[in-house]
């Protein structure tokens, strides 16, 4: 369109400033909104060094490994338990868990189809594989009460625990249960830093993690009947195996050729991170085990008029020794205040450990009753399973304390017999103190 010259010319009067005391809204943008604030650049980087500063403090707390006196308690234990378990039954070895067993391999081989249950011993139903497999285990059960090479021995462990319950999963008690969850738990735990030969290792070794050629080559040795029993009986168990197997590799390669790498700083806190939660899941799973039984007992009759135990007590298989329990099953107000003291403290046990005195004087309680257990009832194993799984709760200052005391009296025995040569006898005591 061409401009019309001859329009008149309208005068636009100039804004007038605002009277005083009168406030004067900014003009709505084109849209009609608001304009948005937005914030300095100084703000943002103050946020984001605080998320950063909390991330880091974080990862700090998490990355330090907690509760090693704990984990070195759980991990002679169970070791300890199923070094004695399996002794005890090798005579009856192969009717429990070998070739003569009822429980046929054909039987076996379906229910852990069904459950995906992992055990070695339904890979052949021949004599000799069943004599190496028991008897390996075994090894694995010494070593890790020994504290040697923790890593590798937890999962060989760990495999001959499940090859063993599973092949007969009827056979045993409640005590077998327990060892069959937590030997999963133990295998990603650090239980080897104190009080181990992993520990007097790597103390000679003043820190160089390159000297280690022997954990190298044990590293290769585990690989060759992995990779044998992958490509013939694969199951998924093995490929958490193979996971285990190459983070353990590449923590070796890492500490041959790049010690100082970022990337090995991260594998240390991941694997701190990876042992603290194991730890958490283990008193998890020790509460469960207190809260589910206690609320399954106060629903039956017999515990709740304060009868239960006095008809356990008259049973021929509880009954080791009779003299001690008619001793004990005649004053019927002992009996009631078992059964109710017991129903009352595995319910409540869950709650008190947000209270530390009060945790640990319910804690001893529930120890001397599982001791009870194994004399008067003739229950060892599910007592000492169960004192194994209580520990994970036993103050650290208790664990030193008695590490310290211990260490004193073997270093008074070598002392005696011209054997000391000088030094911590338990790593980890000396500095901890």
């Amino acid at each position: 369109m061409y401009e019309n010259r001859n329009a008149a010319t309208v005068a636009v009067p100039a804004p007038q400033p605002p009277a005083e005391g009168v406030t004067v809204s900014p003009p709505p943008s084109a849209h009609g909104a608001q304009p948005s604030t937005t914030e300095s650049p100084a703000t943002r980087v103050a946020v984001r060094e605080r998320v950063v500063g909390q991330l880091t403090r974080f990862v700090a707390l998490a990355g330090r490994t907690r509760s090693p006196y704990q984990a070195a308690v759980i991990r002679i234990g169970y070791g300890f338990f199923f070094t004695c378990y399996l002794l005890r039954e090798w005579p009856n070895r192969r009717v429990l868990f070998g070739d003569r067993n009822p429980w046929s391999l054909g039987m076996t081989k379906a229910l852990t189809a069904d459950t995906h249950a992992f055990s070695v011993l339904t890979w052949s139903g021949d004599r000799w594989w069943f004599e190496l497999v028991y008897h390996g285990a075994i090894a694995a059960a010494v070593l890790l009460v020994l504290g040697w090479r923790t890593r590798a021995t937890a999962v060989l462990f760990l495999v001959g625990v499940l090859a063993v319950e599973n092949r007969s999963p009827f056979a045993g008690d409640a005590g077998d249960d327990i060892i069959r969850i937590m030997a999963v738990y133990l295998a990603f735990t650090r239980c080897g830093q104190v009080w181990s030969l992993d520990a007097r290792r790597r103390r000679r070794q003043a820190g160089d993690a390159r000297r280690d050629r022997a954990g190298a080559a044990l590293w290769l040795a585990l690989g060759l009947p992995l990779l044998g029993a992958s490509c013939v009986h694969w199951d998924g168990w093995l490929g958490v195996f193979w996971v285990m197997w190459g983070l353990q590799g590449l923590r070796f390669a890492m500490d041959r050729w790049a010690p100082r790498h970022a990337m090995r700083s991260l594998l240390d806190s991941g694997s701190a991170m990876l042992h603290n939660c194991a730890m958490l899941v283990i008193a998890a799973q020790v509460c469960f085990i207190y809260a589910s039984a206690g609320l399954y007992k106060s629903q039956g009759t017999k515990w709740q008029d304060g009868s239960a135990v006095y008809y356990a007590m008259h049973l021929d298989l509880f009954r080791p020794w009779p003299w001690l329990t008619d001793l004990v099953s005649t004053n019927m107000l002992v009996i009631f205040l078992l059964c109710y003291g017991t129903v009352i403290m595995q319910i409540s046990f869950p709650f008190t450990l947000m209270y530390r005195k009060v945790k640990n004087v319910l804690l001893a309680v529930m120890i001397l009753e599982h001791v009870g257990i194994a004399v008067v009832l003739g229950i060892p194993f599910l007592s000492l399973a169960m004192i194994v799984s209580d520990s994970v709760f036993l103050p650290t200052a208790l664990l030193v304390w008695a590490g310290g005391r211990s260490a004193v009296l073997v270093r008074r025995i070598r002392g005696r017999y011209g054997r000391y040569v000088g030094g911590p006898c338990l790593e980890g005591v000396v500095n901890a103190r």
